[in-house]
């Protein structure tokens, strides 16, 4: 057994559990180049990821979004194995790439044209979270007995 050491094993990163498996989720997602991608700010508030899927339908592909992780796989259907190469040079292959999406960042949908397909990001900025925290003094829960002082000196 091994002993994983890191830097959110400090005390003081308490909750940050999450933000470590994304980590190793960008670590693992692969280096392999396979399919080339564009990343590219289209506005203020909006992105686009193109990836270069030639030869790929709509229906070889699938988009997913898990864990704030954008997930595009690719599988073409297997050769039939009626047509006959007398060279092979275009890659037939499964991909899988992955995108660690940062909170706030929406997709909003993907179209295929001329063999890339261009997925549409758009940042979401969200409100103002604030929020008053009462701070409660165990003296004021306490009732106390109000005295009339006027009534007493009649006494």
């Amino acid at each position: 057994m091994t002993t994983r050491l890191s830097l959110f094993d400090s005390p003081l990163f308490l909750g940050f559990d999450q933000f470590e498996q994304t980590i190793d989720r960008m670590r693992k997602s692969g280096s392999d180049g396979y399919p080339p991608y564009n990343i590219e700010q289209v506005s203020d508030t909006e992105l686009q990821i193109t990836l270069a899927v030639a030869g790929f339908t709509e229906e070889d592909l699938d988009i997913e979004i898990e864990h704030n992780q954008l997930v595009i796989k690719g599988k073409q259907q297997a050769d039939d194995g009626e047509r006959i190469f007398l060279h092979r040079g275009i890659a037939s292959r499964q991909f899988q790439r992955s995108f660690v999406l940062a909170d706030g960042i929406e997709v909003k949908g993907a179209h295929l044209d001329n063999g890339l397909l261009h997925v549409d990001l758009e940042r979401v900025l969200p409100e103002s979270s604030a929020k008053k925290i009462e701070i409660k003094s165990p003296k004021k829960d306490k009732k106390l007995k109000a005295i009339d002082v006027e009534s007493e000196k009649e006494e």
